[in-house]
């Protein structure tokens, strides 16, 4: 009796358990020799001990093998910046060989080799049985009828580009820049036996809609003249939930069958409940023997795209999500056990995050399982990162059959829910879209798109035909992400994205969110133990030390990464605010260590802390539950009104019924203003206006950092909050022992009568960078064409700021002055000053930079401020509290200034 069954992606396409099969590890010591010259393999050189021994799985680099690379440190250039350096290095042929023992005869041994880079032949007692190129799944060698005894193995693989796959080797399936182009084995390597009516593969479609489990079984092909049995059960846990009990299978079904479970109460899998099934299936013959038995994890778990959002078992859902890029700096390559990624989805989970995006690769089989238990929402791609795709037909066989292989390796996995074909593509989108097409009708388990994100004319601003989901930085409307508009607008916090995605059909997911370096932590260098050195991080360290900046590292860590931070939260916040986006992949939660050393990250490349921020504070920001506000601006003065609207992103997995208490505080923690919004039912969405509440700033009668806070009554964990800084409306008269002065000419003629002076030039006749208030993007190694700087280092505790409260970094109060700014460079001065405010050069230059000095000029004082606080003040309330608390600074007994100045110096500044 046939039921029907709807078994859906699982945790881990388990490779096939067979029952009572012959299983031989190949693992374990091989005779290698290089080949870089592809003369072929001697005879008999195993025996020879020709050239040495090494373990697999594991990689030449593993064993100390290859050209040793040597990079200078001594000082910054760019190769040494490019990526972290491998320790030793060979591209080319390596011949592996060893001998193993078949205890019994197989009639149809399969050897199976996890993950290779890239091109195997195989050899068995001399034999060739062929080659296997797979950069993504298993490579499977039919070894044909091996008899009880010893067997020699031979295989030679070949680790050079057997095909165009991207652009400067960048793809993360084939790259130096991430992970490295070892060679080896480092997965599974066994040999099975293949019996005749074995289970050759099992694709599983579970349908929690239909509370079935269609099940698509093919064979290795038995004899048509017998009957078998086909047993299929549906367990979770040790708990049989259904039985088919014997399906009988004969003729053309010993090729291949379908059968369909129905199952009673079918729990769904998501991030929130990541429940596992199990499809076990026997083969018997007549008499009740087990031929052969697998048993596949799965989880029910209906995904769609409808009306611009992602649903997953009816219920809509967010993507706050992240990058792997192959970046796993022991090892240079995945790992292969579920220990690693466990690593790597639990941090992620602790952030907040349901989903991570493998760009431009695929990862193997321990990744999923690991994400089908932890419920992540996984994104794939072809190892394919092109701009000239359609150009070679050999490369568009070799992806078309790695996709199928993806299909049959990984297809099962609940996590497995979003496919691209690659990243930002360019060339033959109709080739793509046909690509796209076939594998939906292959395989409907999962959501697709045609490229993430494209640069091309005519793509990349809107859906693609064949696209479920949509991933893009920039519509035809405008940005959905900062880096085209913190830098520019003027900060707010009630924009959304709404404008940009209107009559986008599909979900929007923001494309490689943030990009915000931030400066190296030095500290890291002791944590890498394997096959790369950090040489790039070596030779930033030698560069500050030689220019007496060593001791800046840390602090410089610490001011830019908390400027990142709060880009990466109002990014997000703007992400949840708007109705229509389907979520976000951040680049990255943690560094990118190639393409110039992207340090975009707030963990480092081991998915480590760097003491920027705790995943509870940034769970506040990026989690299930998120409490929003729109408010205006960031400052304000004590004659207006904050205004603020509060919103709720609930994308937990069910509505919530609560009261939210909002608040204002100093810096003590005490509290101004408080108060309580209406208790409603908040469903699962976003966009859902709760409130309102306004403040009049009329009591705070000097400069003051606030803290908004919103926070759920009956919650622990659900709160949020925000910065905002508010100054007196009038203030009070310059003293009168203070000379300020635009004029450098002006400035020198009273410092010689001893004056304190305040220099703040027009920007225009100062010699420096132009200000940005964001930091460098991606890298200023990759992109040396942007201004430099990475934030500033403040000292809050000095004087000149007394009536200027700030924290030691560059929070959003500080935009206005540093966009109408120009950095000093002080490099050239005789004695290094400490600045009031420091400027954070990229650490591709390690520039001594500020934005406010104090000097001794003879017998006169002077601060020099190179932020415009003289233009339009009526205007610039910060500009004009900033120049408020220098010249008070200035008048006062507190004025003594460490460093002196000659007045040539000072032209070292000035045009």
């Amino acid at each position: 009796m046939r039921r029907s069954l709807v078994l859906f992606v699982t945790l881990f396409l388990s490779i096939a358990v067979f029952a009572q099969h012959t299983r031989v590890p190949v693992s374990g010591t091989w005779a290698f020799k290089l080949d870089p010259l592809d003369k072929g393999i001697p005879e008999k050189w195993y025996s020879q001990k020709l050239q040495g021994r090494i373990t697999l799985p594991g990689t030449l680099d593993d064993a100390g093998i290859g050209k040793p690379v040597q990079t200078d440190t001594l000082k910054l250039n760019k190769q040494v910046m490019m990526h972290l350096s491998r320790k030793h290095e060979y591209t080319g042929a390596v011949w592996y060989q060893r001998t193993i023992a078949i205890p019994h005869n197989m009639q149809a041994a399969r050897m199976m080799l996890e993950r290779v880079i890239w091109n195997t032949d195989c050899w068995i007692d001399g034999r060739a049985v062929g080659t296997q190129e797979s950069l993504i799944a298993p490579q499977f060698f039919d070894l044909g009828t091996l008899k009880a005894g010893v067997h020699q193995i031979t295989l030679r693989v070949d680790n050079r580009k057997q095909h165009d796959i991207s652009v400067n080797d960048f793809a993360h399936a084939y790259t130096d820049g991430t992970q490295i182009i070892w060679n080896g084995v480092i997965g599974n390597m066994e040999i099975v036996d293949r019996l005749p009516l074995s289970i050759e593969k099992v694709q599983v479609f579970p349908s929690l809609k239909n509370s079935s489990v269609e099940a698509n079984i093919n064979f290795v092909p038995g004899r048509a003249d017998k009957k078998y049995y086909v047993r299929a059960r549906i367990l979770k846990g040790l708990q049989v939930v259904e039985d088919t009990r014997n399906i009988v299978i004969t003729g053309d079904s010993l090729w291949h069958t379908k059968f369909i479970i129905k199952v009673k109460d079918a729990r769904g899998w998501d991030e929130f409940n990541p429940r596992l099934y199990q499809l076990k299936i026997d083969v018997t013959n007549k008499s009740g023997e087990v031929i052969d038995s697998r048993t596949e994890q799965f989880g029910f778990r209906d995904l769609s795209s409808e009306k611009g959002q992602f649903r997953i078992n009816g219920r809509q859902m967010f993507l706050r999500g992240t990058l792997e890029c192959n970046i796993f700096p022991l090892e240079g390559h995945p790992p292969m056990n579920a220990a690693g990624w466990y690593k790597v989805f639990n941090t992620a989970k602790q952030y907040g995050l349901n989903h991570i995006r493998f760009h431009s690769w695929c990862p193997p089989e321990a990744a999923f399982k690991v994400a089908d238990s932890l419920g992540f929402y996984l994104h794939v791609e072809l190892p394919l990162w092109s701009l000239t795709v359609g150009k070679d037909p050999g490369t568009l066989s070799y992806l078309k059959e790695e996709a199928v292989r993806i299909i049959q390796n990984y297809g099962n996995h609940p996590s497995f829910c979003f496919w691209s074909m690659g990243n930002e593509l360019e060339g033959d989108f109709n080739w793509l879209q046909d690509l796209v097409r076939q594998l939906k009708a292959q395989d409907s388990r999962r959501l697709y798109t045609t490229t993430t994100f494209s640069f091309q004319k005519g793509h990349g601003k809107y859906p693609e035909p064949t696209d479920d989901y949509f991933i893009t930085q920039y519509t035809d409307e405008g940005w959905v992400r900062g880096q085209g508009i913190f830098n520019t607008n003027v900060p707010d916090f009630k924009t959304d994205y709404s404008n940009a995605i209107k009559n986008i059909p599909v979900p929007l997911v923001i494309h490689e969110v943030g990009q915000y370096s931030v400066y190296p932590d030095l500290s890291e260098i002791s944590k890498y133990k394997g096959v790369l050195e950090p040489m790039n991080f070596n030779a930033i360290r030698n560069d500050l030390r030689n220019k007496g900046m060593l001791n800046l590292a840390g602090p410089y860590l610490k001011a830019s990464g908390n400027l990142a931070a709060n880009l990466y939260k109002e990014e997000i916040e703007r992400a949840l605010k708007t109705s229509g986006v389907g979520g976000f992949q951040l680049l990255d939660l943690h560094d990118f260590p190639g393409q110039g050393t992207a340090l975009v990250g707030l963990l480092n490349a081991f998915w480590d802390s760097k003491g920027i921020i705790t995943p509870e504070e940034f769970r506040r920001f990026c989690g299930p539950v998120v409490p929003l506000l729109r408010f205006g601006k960031a400052t304000y003065t004590n004659n207006e009104v904050f205004s603020a609207s509060v919103e709720m992103a609930n994308f937990s997995d069910k509505t919530i019924t609560d009261q939210l208490i909002w608040s204002i505080n100093d810096k003590e923690k005490k509290v101004l203003f408080s108060g309580k919004l209406d208790k409603k039912a908040i469903p699962v969405g976003n966009g859902q206006q709760i409130g309102k509440f306004s403040v009049n700033l009329e009591s705070i009668t000097k400069a003051m950092q606030l803290e908004v806070t919103l926070r759920v009554v009956n919650s622990s964990t659900i709160s949020n909050h925000w910065s905002i800084w508010v100054y007196p409306s009038t203030i009070a008269e310059a003293p009168k022992n203070v000379i300020f002065t635009t004029s450098a000419d002006s400035a020198l003629s009273w410092l010689k009568k001893g004056a304190n002076v305040v220099l703040n030039p027009d920007t225009a006749a100062i010699k420096g960078v132009s200000g940005r208030f964001a930091p460098v993007f991606w890298s200023p190694v990759h992109f040396p064409d942007q201004p430099g700087s990475m934030g500033l280092l403040v000292n809050p505790a000095h004087p000149a700021l007394a009536d200027f409260p700030t924290a030691n970094y560059s929070d959003w109060q500080w935009w206005d002055l540093v966009t109408n700014s120009k950095t000093m460079i002080t490099d050239m001065l005789p004695v290094q000053p400490l600045p009031i405010v420091r400027v954070i050069d990229n650490f591709f230059k390690n520039r001594n930079m500020a934005d406010i000095l104090e000097f001794k000029v003879g017998i006169g004082k002077l601060i020099i401020c190179s932020m415009d606080i003289h233009h339009n003040l009526t205007e610039r309330p910060v500009a004009r509290q900033l120049r408020h608390s220098l010249l008070r600074y200035a008048g006062g007994k507190d004025f003594a200034p460490i460093s002196s100045l000659s007045s040539s110096d000072l032209q070292i500044f000035i045009k």
